[in-house]
């Protein structure tokens, strides 16, 4: 891991510099500033590599090509373990040759908030991402003035050096990544102004997306090669959209159906009547049967969402709901008292349901549970 590389410091960065560019990155990657799951691993790494080059010890262990969480011991005053003997004899300390610095770019992830009609009809938009692109001035390669990177003096181009410890075995040779070039096996001896010698600079870039119909909260979409360019110019990982669906004011999703629920008066219900209901497509008048009760659902077909696979749209379903009135005045309370005398109905009347005769929780009580938690 070249900690000098994920802070964007030179090799001779004093401490006050390390610590500026600790603090710029962790404003940008803290978790208590960005919340994206993605960008957690990459703070835990910005961590470490401050960790480690603002403690000289471990800056020193770690130039000279050490572990620079080790504290020293061993045999010869070297830090010489199983994994090392294992290497020579089964040749682990082989030759692995150099790391390439260009390597692919890291994934992203942004969340669109879209309103009920856009996730039903899609929409395209246009994204501001802040991410890292390839730097103009050098073109990727880290090297200013159009220069390249020279092979490492130290390693001759293998991105490795040999060293020669003694164990309880003897005397063994193990390989460590070149401390000089930190693996490349090349190094940029004039690192570009602009990027610093990473081949990649922050910037903020306007992507154009089409959102389909028919997709909701938690879906995702992936864009191919616009995520972050990768160190040395590296090609670029996949952007991938979440749509976040924000609350309707009166139409609630269910799947690809939509549900809205509305209250009529008592004598509208007795007698029939036409309401007009606001829809994705405009307004519809929806016919309430007479006699209807607050367990009538209306259903228009086609009127719901539009499916994400398979095209059509699901339903719109109406919930009713009779308003009974809770005062009345004397003139009202005559009137409905003749009406039960003429129907032949008496307040004490009272029908008692067998188990089973009506269903414990009507559809309309369901739903408004469901949305009132």
């Amino acid at each position: 891991m070249d900690h000098y590389g994920i802070l964007g410091v030179d090799r001779d960065a004093s401490v006050d510099e390390i610590k500026k560019a600790y603090r710029k990155l962790a404003r940008e990657y803290h978790p208590d500033v960005n919340p994206d799951p993605l960008t957690a691993e990459k703070f835990k790494d910005i961590s470490t590599a401050y960790e480690v080059l603002s403690d000289p010890e471990k800056r020193q262990r770690y130039d000279m090509g050490g572990d620079p969480f080790s504290s020293g011991g061993g045999f010869g005053g070297q830090n010489f373990g199983f994994g090392d003997i294992m290497d020579a004899f089964f040749g682990g300390g082989g030759s692995r040759g150099p790391r390439p610095r260009m390597r692919e770019g890291q994934d992203a992830l942004i969340r669109v908030e879209l309103d009920l009609a856009e996730a039903c009809f899609g929409t395209e938009r246009d994204l501001s991402v802040e991410t890292a692109v390839i730097c103009e001035k050098c073109q990727g390669n880290g090297c200013a003035d159009g220069a390249k990177p020279r092979v490492c003096e130290i390693c001759k181009g293998r991105g490795e050096t040999q060293h020669v410890a003694r164990s309880i075995i003897g005397q063994v040779m193990t390989s460590r990544p070149c401390a000089a070039c930190q693996g490349y096996g090349s190094v940029i001896a004039n690192p570009c102004r602009e990027c610093a010698g990473d081949g990649r600079v922050r910037s903020r870039k306007n992507i154009p997306i089409k959102i389909p119909a028919g997709v909701e909260t938690g879906n995702r979409i992936q864009m191919s090669g616009a995520g972050e360019v990768g160190p040395g110019g590296g090609p670029a990982g996949d952007l991938y959209v979440e749509i976040i669906q924000s609350e309707h004011d009166f139409l609630h999703r269910e799947g690809n159906d939509l549900h809205i629920f509305v209250d009529i008066p008592m004598t509208s219900a007795a007698l029939g009547t036409t309401v007009k209901v606001e829809t994705l497509d405009g307004e519809q008048d929806v016919a309430i049967k007479a006699g209807s009760s607050s367990e009538t659902v209306v259903h228009l077909k086609g009127l719901g969402i539009t499916r994400l696979r398979g095209g059509g749209r699901g339903d719109l379903h109406v919930h009713v709901e009779v308003m009974t009135p809770a005062k009345l005045d004397k003139p009202q309370e005559e009137l409905l008292k003749s009406l039960a005398q003429a129907r032949g109905e008496k307040l004490t009347d009272v029908k008692i349901h067998r188990s089973g005769d009506r269903q414990e929780s009507s559809v309309f009580a369901r739903f408004k549970d469901a949305f009132s938690r």
